[in-house]
């Protein structure tokens, strides 16, 4: 049986940890605080949304999909403060109407199923949490976790809503089971979870979403429905495209076509999964960012700035305004894209042993080899060590 391992993060909303990456899937502070604060606000998406009317989005690895939720959830906002009635909206200084939408395109991977496809169940705002402990035992993340809820993001019904009528003809037996089990019941959606019968009676019919319509105008169901009639009116104003692989990000990313305005990199430490953060991955999501594309990651190592570097991408790093400090990195093609340029001290920590970048030529090299090949790198390197150069650094 397929386990998870859930808890409330400080903002109400659920965050994960993964026993075989020994990693939390996001900061106990707040999943969808990480979210907004990490990807979608330093995107400034809703300065591209005024000039375009398409964009796409590469989430690699998904998760709960809290940036992939957070970014539909900035759009929603950002619609619902430019309509002007159910089916007229401006932006880009013109008339749209039902005749031409805002394209949303998103490319989502993930390599693990059950988690993606309970994307849409899983809890955003969770406002009491009276005894926050874990299902599990794990010191350092119980010791970090709060009872008290601070919330600075609400995320709308209709954003989960969205998914799970992407996802409904992906759900099977293995995730009806995750959903019906007690333990699990406090991490999800009630008026999700109450979808279950429903689940069980149309899981193997080929357009489940057609009697997903029929279903909701059961009575028992009314506040599904409210939500879900708020996601139709969304839809009028939507083409919305959603794509989830199940997939090594790299065999996805070699198979994808598409060319997209931001990517969302997501995984693992790099110490973790260093193979999405090798220069060949890099020179791989090169490729597939436009032109005045962004990719934006929480990660702040001189190890990923120089794998960006060398795969010929401009990199500033993201700054917090609420945190006061820089939370991670963007790898742009346009320099002019860049609001917070690599400081004196960021490019020389690059210069050192400890900017030395995972590499992984074919893209086919497993996690183990690949750290194997970057520590002899590193033993035989002349460069200076990462602590030297601090230590001068700081007594300049």
């Amino acid at each position: 049986m397929y386990e998870l391992y859930p808890y409330f993060t400080n903002d109400g909303s659920v965050g994960l940890f993964s026993p075989d990456a020994d990693d939390i899937y996001h900061s106990t502070y707040g999943a969808l605080t990480e979210a907004y604060e990490k990807f979608i606000l330093p995107a400034n998406i809703n300065e591209f949304l005024k000039k375009n009317s398409e964009i796409k989005i590469l989430d690699i690895c998904f998760g709960i999909g809290y940036n992939t939720k957070s970014f539909l959830n900035n759009v929603l906002d950002f619609l619902y403060n430019e309509t002007r009635d159910t089916n007229k909206i401006i932006y880009n200084d013109k008339l749209y109407t039902d005749n031409k939408k805002l394209n949303i395109f998103i490319h989502a991977i993930d390599n693990d199923k059950n988690v993606a496809l309970l994307s849409p169940f899983f809890i955003s705002n969770k406002h009491n949490i009276k005894n926050n402990k874990l299902m599990f035992k794990h010191a350092k993340i119980q010791k970090m976790l709060s009872k008290k809820i601070t919330q600075k993001y609400a995320l709308k019904k209709e954003v989960n809503i969205l998914l799970f009528e992407k996802m409904i003809n992906l759900i099977d037996e293995e995730i009806i089971k995750i959903l019906s089990e007690k333990k699990y019941r406090l991490f999800f959606d009630n008026y999700f979870t109450s979808l279950v019968p429903f689940l069980k009676n149309n899981i193997y019919k080929s357009n489940p979403i057609i009697y997903f319509k029929g279903f909701l105008h059961n009575i028992y169901y009314k506040n599904i429905s409210s939500g879900y009639k708020k996601a139709q009116k969304v839809l009028k104003l939507l083409d919305f495209n959603f794509t989830l692989d199940i997939d090594d990000a790299r065999h996805a990313i070699i198979n994808d076509n598409e060319i997209y305005n931001y990517v969302f990199l997501d995984a693992f430490t790099p110490v973790k999964c260093p193979c999405l953060w090798t220069v060949d991955f890099f020179k791989l999501l090169y490729d597939h960012l436009n032109n005045d594309g962004m990719i934006l990651t929480y990660s702040n190592s001189a190890q990923v700035r120089n794998a960006f570097l060398n795969a010929g991408f401009y990199v500033g790093k993201i700054f917090s305004e609420s945190a006061g400090k820089f939370t991670g990195t963007v790898a742009v093609k346009n320099k002019s894209l860049i609001k917070h340029e690599l400081s004196e001290y960021d490019l020389g920590l690059i210069k050192t042993r400890a900017g030395i970048f995972y590499r992984d030529r074919n893209l086919k090299l497993d996690n183990e080899a690949i750290i194997e090949a970057h520590k002899k790198e590193v033993a035989s390197s002349n460069l200076i060590s990462s602590s030297k150069f601090i230590k001068s650094y700081k007594n300049k």
